[in-house]
């Protein structure tokens, strides 16, 4: 089984009607879709995650047309977890059926890239993966940012962290922390974010123990 990481850009940077309303709205930013579905009568289920004033967005998702209803599920932080059900648009109709007539895991979550790209990643046989990259909406901007074998659980293993965890571990790895020989310290990881160098050990601990624990059982 074969991966693709494809980076989509649209031109207003929303793949359905929705994902524009939030776009659009000031004081609120798209962190990542955490859940996305195509359902039977051509509705939608899209989760997102937001960061920001959330509750500026009551008043237009209950106007919006394309909603059917939504919930604010979770907080964390700064960051809130939005589940919204929605009525078919464009061009993530398209999209669902391209991924449905080929058979395609999307994989979750569907990262947004700071320029507003969305990051997504769909597994399936080589073959099916070719076919279905031929029949993407032309109004879809893509490139092929990744390819390769699929190993499912990496983002779901990731997704036990905070957002603070997550943020010192990939800081360390990118760094070289985990390098042999390591070619970064707690204080040079500290320097990077702007933390105190215990915070970073603080993180980096707690990450490395939920990790673990997730991967031996």
């Amino acid at each position: 089984m074969r991966y693709v990481t494809i980076s989509m850009r649209t031109s207003d940077g929303s793949i359905h009607p929705v994902g524009s309303l939030i776009a659009d709205q000031e004081g609120v930013c798209r962190e990542k879709l955490l859940y996305v579905d195509a359902l039977y009568d051509g509705d939608g289920v899209l989760f997102y995650r937001l960061r920001g004033d959330v509750d500026a967005l009551r008043d237009r998702l209950d106007d919006h047309r394309s909603v059917i209803d939504y919930d604010v599920v979770d907080a964390q932080g700064p960051a809130t977890d939005v589940y919204i059900y929605v009525r078919p648009g464009t061009p993530a109709d398209a999209l669902t059926s391209v991924t449905q007539k080929y058979a395609l895991v999307v994989d979750t979550p569907i990262e947004y890239a700071d320029d507003g790209r969305l990051l997504v990643t769909v597994a399936g046989t080589q073959s099916m993966l070719g076919a279905a990259y031929e029949e993407f909406p032309d109004e879809i901007e893509t490139e092929i940012e990744e390819a390769g074998d699929y190993a499912p659980g990496h983002e779901q293993l990731l997704t036990a962290l905070t957002d603070r965890q997550r943020e010192v571990l990939e800081t360390a790895v990118e760094l070289g922390y985990y390098d042999v020989p390591r070619d970064a310290t707690h204080d040079r990881i500290a320097g990077e974010l702007d933390v105190a160098s215990s915070t970073v050990d603080e993180h980096l601990r707690k990450a490395e123990s939920r990790l673990f624990s997730a991967l031996v059982g």
